[in-house]
């Protein structure tokens, strides 16, 4: 040992040295606790993420959409009548957003967001001989559109291209009409309009819903079939912080004044979700932690019991009250830092071993393997900090020993 080196290091590595058994069973503790920290942690982020791409790979981060037509009586009821007029609530017709232009081009200047993609929406008849399917259009400018939904992601047959006379089916759709690349379907709208599109891609949504119903076409065919030249019924966008959609929603609306949707509205009870597993993986962090803390601790209580000897002496020597704190201090931060460096290392190669081993049936990972550093920096933290917390009281007890009644024993 160096002879610069202070008297609270000396000390505190050789009462651990001479404890080895038990030092190595905190050791194996803190070990055992930061590996499950890492690993659980570690896991749970990925399928997080994993969910989250699942979900958001299909659909627009927020929606803006026409607001609800609404019926008013023509007066207001007189205090004669006694009764006042029942207001029905009317259809909802397609309708187009008014200025959505302007509406687009004032959300494209927001810094928060990163694509806006126009859309028209309606439902038709796809028919094909005798075979005739109900499917959702929906109109799109593809260069904007493939920015918020990766379409061409999806293709199993064909190209993702969109000309006037183009059509993207699902896989169900075109097994139900008999269909395949090249094949020519009629579409006709709600609307009675009827157009003949070609069939230019096939894709699977992963869905068996999504792969029998919806279809894209280009935005001036689905203007065309819905009778609303020049209009649009939506407009998709995506934000650079997903967590950040919901408020994100409320200031486009209050700017706009056309009603937005955030995918977490939308899909609340998958964020309700995400938000029980966050939970779930602070309860797992909190538990694990104090059970190392309460591991470290016991182990340095009978530590100061059986040291107590030596640490009368010590003190009968001149070692003050704050040298004896720090040695014990410094032997529960040495237990929590040793031990963690290992664990967050075993951790991360059982992540590794099971994300090479727990594969999808076609081979493909399962979820993608997200290690990032802050994990293993906050792991190493807690588990130190922990150890010198739980040291905390034993160091106390062996820094007020009386000496002679230390000695004495």
């Amino acid at each position: 040992m160096n002879r610069w080196t202070p008297f609270e290091w000396i000390a505190a590595l050789r009462f651990l040295r001479e404890g080895r058994m038990q030092t190595g069973f905190v050791i194996v503790a803190v070990v055992t606790g930061v590996a499950v920290i890492v690993f659980m942690s570690a896991l749970l982020l990925s399928l997080q993420a994993n969910f989250i791409k699942r979900v958001l790979t299909s659909q627009p981060h927020i929606q803006l959409i026409p607001t609800d037509e609404l019926a008013r009586p023509l007066r207001p009821p007189l205090a004669a009548e006694s009764m006042a007029a029942v207001v029905q609530r009317p259809a909802q017709r397609i309708r187009s957003i008014d200025q959505w232009q302007t509406v687009r081009d004032q959300l494209l200047s927001w810094k928060d967001i990163t694509a806006v993609s126009p859309t028209m929406t309606a439902s038709a008849l796809a028919v094909r001989g005798e075979a005739s399917r109900s499917v959702t259009l929906t109109g799109i400018e593809p260069e904007v559109y493939f920015r918020i939904v990766r379409v061409p992601d999806l293709l199993i047959a064909g190209q993702a291209r969109l000309l006037t006379d183009d059509i993207l089916i699902g896989t169900e759709l075109a097994k139900d009409l008999g269909t395949t690349l090249g094949d020519k379907i009629n579409v006709t709208a709600a609307t009675g309009t009827s157009l003949t599109l070609t069939i230019a891609g096939i894709l699977d949504f992963g869905n068996k819903g999504p792969n029998q119903r919806s279809t894209y076409v280009a935005l001036r065919t689905a203007q065309a079939l819905a009778g609303l030249v020049g209009g649009v019924t939506t407009i998709d966008i995506t934000v650079r912080d997903i967590y950040a959609a919901e408020t994100i929603a409320r200031q486009v609306e209050a700017s706009t004044g056309v009603t937005a949707e955030s995918w977490i509205t939308t899909n609340a009870q998958f964020f309700a979700a995400v938000q029980a597993q966050n939970s779930s993986n602070t309860l797992i962090r909190v538990f694990v932690g104090l059970s190392v803390g309460f591991g470290i601790a016991s182990v340095l209580v009978v530590s100061v019991i059986q040291r107590s000897r030596d640490i009368g002496i010590l003190r009968a020597m001149g070692t003050t009250e704050g040298q004896i704190l720090r040695v014990f201090l410094l032997q529960g931060g040495l237990l929590g830092f040793a031990g963690s460096i290992i664990g967050a290392a075993a951790g991360a190669g059982a992540l590794y071993l099971w994300h090479a081993v727990v594969r999808e049936p076609d081979g493909s990972e399962l979820f993608p393997l997200l290690l990032s550093p802050s994990l293993f920096i906050y792991a190493v933290l807690l588990a130190t900090v922990t150890g010198v917390a739980a040291a905390a009281v034993p160091a106390l007890q062996a820094a007020k020993l009386d000496p002679v009644v230390a000695i004495r024993g």
